[in-house]
């Protein structure tokens, strides 16, 4: 594939990724509650699964999707369940009575974490509406070759990563800076209400 085609894909995915929506939600409020390390099976979860809709796209593969509707649907509401859960934990997580430690509740395992994140991104709508309906405009996709693909999805990665990896840092920097009891509550409360907002977009999509 060529050098431009690839650069405009690149472009187009860093602006869409870069906004807000439900999945930028979830790992910020993910972050801001327990911390960078935590947030890793969530974020390699959110990478594979726009790898999925990537590869849905490029193979044609869109009408699989509307086939198997109620298997989507039930990950968007996987999803919906999970992150309304996971505010419900943070609102009302326990903040450690000694100023600046941070006792929040032990992490969920990896698996539950990295499940959350693919039923979060397969489930999103303006993940599918980007591979999907945008995609298609702005590449070729009936000209993609095996290689072509494979250069589309080491590019998405690197720009997903780039661009998540920013996200979580800035949310753990302001993490740090929370040193005593009461912005700790503070920091969960949020954390919780994000949570909620990302899970009641999703919903009503």
């Amino acid at each position: 594939m060529d050098v431009a085609s690839l650069l405009i894909f690149a472009g187009t995915l860093m602006v869409a990724a870069g906004s807000p929506g439900p999945s930028i939600a979830a790992l910020v409020a993910r972050v801001l509650s327990k911390g960078l390390a935590s947030v890793l099976p969530f974020l390699l979860a959110m990478w594979i699964g726009e790898a999925i809709w990537l590869a849905l796209a490029v193979f044609g593969l869109a009408f699989v999707a509307q086939s198997f509707h109620l298997v989507f649907l039930a990950l968007k509401w996987a999803g919906v369940a999970y992150l309304a859960f996971l505010a419900w934990k943070m609102w009302t997580a326990p903040v450690g009575a000694v100023a600046g430690a941070s006792a929040l509740p032990e992490a969920e395992s990896p698996l539950r974490l990295f499940l959350a994140g693919l039923a979060v991104t397969l489930g999103n709508p303006k993940i599918m509406m980007f591979y999907l309906a945008l995609l298609p405009t702005i590449i070729d996709l009936a000209s993609v070759t095996l290689l072509g693909w494979a250069e589309l999805t080491v590019t998405m990665m690197l720009v997903l990563i780039a661009v998540d990896l920013a996200w979580a840092l800035a949310a753990s920097w302001a993490r740090r800076l929370l040193k005593n009891q009461r912005a700790l509550r503070a920091a969960n409360r949020l954390s919780a209400a994000t949570m909620a907002g990302a899970a009641a977009a999703i919903a009503t999509r």
